[in-house]
């Protein structure tokens, strides 16, 4: 903050304006008042408040008062007014100006990293006025709602807020990309983005959040933001209920669809007979599922599906004889199980393999 000496270039021209306004009684014409806002603009680019400005006009307007004589007093008060509203005006126009600079220089730099453009070490330096230190591993949590957020939403304050007020000045980073809140923490602090996860979970209205592995450097975070983003699609093909997805407890889908044609083999050998039955494969997809969801318990299955127990026993032999494996045995159970997965990812039947 500029001490009062240092304000008195902004009022520049002030003191004239006015006594020429009142020896006349006319309103402040436009040069007048376009001069007024640039000073006001000029002012704000100098990081100079406008409380301590506002105070040093009325003070130039008591000292141009002491010197009127006659009606000309009369018409200070409107001409300050006016004067200052200018000048306010201007100095509000050139802080949104910067508010808007510093939210694009933002965005492009969570553009830039998210993806991993730009060059390595700009992009350290670049993080750093952010509060992150990229030669650190870093995990990100990925939330998506029902709708889409961005940066100025309620959802976002709120979450920001929050951990705010747990974590203080933390290095950490709340943000939004492609309509989703995302958080960045050092890798060291999964309790930041547990707190986030609950918190984005309970603000979304029963979002899901997805949190990827820690990873070390500038490419650590476009890993763990991918892996993030990645669970998401998973709990999405795969109707994974759990609110809160760890990559980490997820790494059998991305080795399991490793090679997707040696899978899509497997689902089609494995499952592919079950077409035969009537109304189809995903009947007894579904049963599966259902079966294999529950710890291999028939009854809980059966319940699951509102199907009677005996119901649940015919579908099970009918898989059986139709597929040569016995969801009963443990060696045809793994089989029959990774082949479900696999067409769960693959989305079979719905798709041809």
């Amino acid at each position: 903050m500029a001490e009062q000496g240092g304000v008195e270039q902004y009022l520049e021209g002030y003191a004239r304006i006015l006594v020429g306004v009142c020896a006349t009684g006319r309103r402040l014409n436009r040069d007048e008042l376009e001069a007024l806002r640039g000073q006001g603009e000029r002012a704000a680019e100098a990081g100079i408040g406008l409380r301590l400005l506002v105070r040093a006009h009325l003070a130039a307007a008591q000292d141009v008062r002491a010197d009127l004589r006659g009606t000309g007093a009369d018409h200070l008060l409107p001409a300050v007014e006016q004067a200052v509203d200018a000048f306010a005006e201007g100095h509000e126009r050139a802080q949104r100006l910067a508010i808007r600079q510093q939210e694009a220089a933002r965005r492009e730099f969570i553009d830039d990293l998210l993806h991993g453009r730009s060059d390595v070490g700009r992009l350290a330096e670049r993080a750093e006025r952010f509060g992150l230190l990229l030669s650190h591993a870093h995990a990100v949590a990925v939330a998506q709602g029902p709708e889409p957020y961005d940066d100025g939403y309620a959802v976002t304050r709120s979450v920001e807020s929050s951990l705010a007020a747990r974590f203080g000045d933390r290095r950490l980073l709340l943000t939004t990309k492609n309509g989703r809140l995302i958080c960045i923490a050092p890798g060291d602090q999964a309790d930041v983005l547990s707190f986030f996860a609950k918190q984005a979970h309970a603000a979304t209205d029963g979002g899901r959040v997805a949190i990827g592995r820690a990873h070390p450097g500038v490419g650590g975070v476009v890993h763990s933001y991918e892996e993030a983003l990645n669970a998401l699609d998973l709990a999405e093909r795969m109707n994974l209920e759990d609110p809160v997805l760890r990559a980490a407890d997820l790494l059998v889908y991305p080795v399991l669809t490793r090679d997707r044609q040696a899978m899509a083999d497997l689902v089609r050998t494995v499952l592919g007979p079950l077409k035969q039955a009537r109304g189809g494969a995903q009947p007894l997809i579904d049963t599966l599922t259902a079966y294999f969801d529950t710890g291999c318990v028939a009854a809980e299955a059966a319940r699951r599906l509102s199907l009677s127990a005996r119901a649940m026993t015919y579908r099970l032999e009918r898989i059986h004889r139709l597929t040569g494996a016995d969801p009963g045995n443990p060696v045809d159970r793994y089989t029959l199980q990774t082949a479900v997965v696999g067409a769960r990812l693959l989305d079979w039947p719905e798709q041809d393999l």
